[in-house]
């Protein structure tokens, strides 16, 4: 099985990560895409707009009606999620034959060095690197690397929760997230965030 794992925090998932989402399944040939919400990202240290829960929950109604593309609760606990945690588990779960394909940005990737326990990721699994305007990266001697130049991912989840909390029209966003974000009123100003 070729697997293609796409985390990120989602605050809130929008159309450019399904579009790119569905470019580097379609490139590449992949069987399935697994869309993996951080519940603490290592790398991102202020706190999200929305909660974990509904965040998973606003990724499962993305990916709805998007064949191959998958939400996936595996960082569903405690400590922060690092890459390297969710691969051996991965690794558990599909078995030795699988391969995997971590999709990533190239503002992202260009800080991959930084990552915890990096080398063991590099030889865990392959990285699809997605272009954006603006960010160069190299590529470390150990890794392995597909370019996806076809998408160039532009959408920005902070431009949108900045639009949601000034009360603007927002587009960009899936039908049914649009709908979960009004009728929750995620991104509110003053709004407590639940679990």
């Amino acid at each position: 099985m070729r697997l293609g794992l796409y985390g990120g925090t989602f605050d809130p998932i929008h159309n450019a990560h399904l579009a790119v989402a569905e470019a580097a399944l379609q490139t590449f040939e992949l069987d399935r895409m697994l869309l993996i919400p951080n519940r603490y990202p290592p790398h991102k240290e202020s706190v999200t707009g929305a909660s974990y829960v509904e965040r998973l929950k606003m990724v499962q109604l993305a990916c709805e009606g998007h064949e191959g593309l998958e939400a996936c609760d595996i960082e569903n606990h405690d400590g922060k999620s690092y890459t390297i945690a969710t691969l051996e588990q991965l690794r558990i779960q599909y078995g030795d034959r699988t391969r995997f394909y971590f999709l990533i940005g190239a503002d992202a990737f260009a800080e991959v060095l930084t990552w915890y326990r990096v080398a063991e990721v590099f030889r865990m699994t392959e990285f699809i690197v997605a272009s954006r305007p603006g960010f160069q990266y190299a590529i470390p001697p150990a890794a392995k690397v597909h370019r996806l130049d076809s998408v160039h991912f532009t959408g920005s989840s902070t431009e949108i929760r900045r639009q949601l909390a000034a009360g603007a029209a927002v587009e960009g966003l899936p039908f049914r997230v649009a709908q979960y974000i009004q009728e929750n009123s995620l991104y509110q100003k003053g709004r407590v965030k639940t679990a």
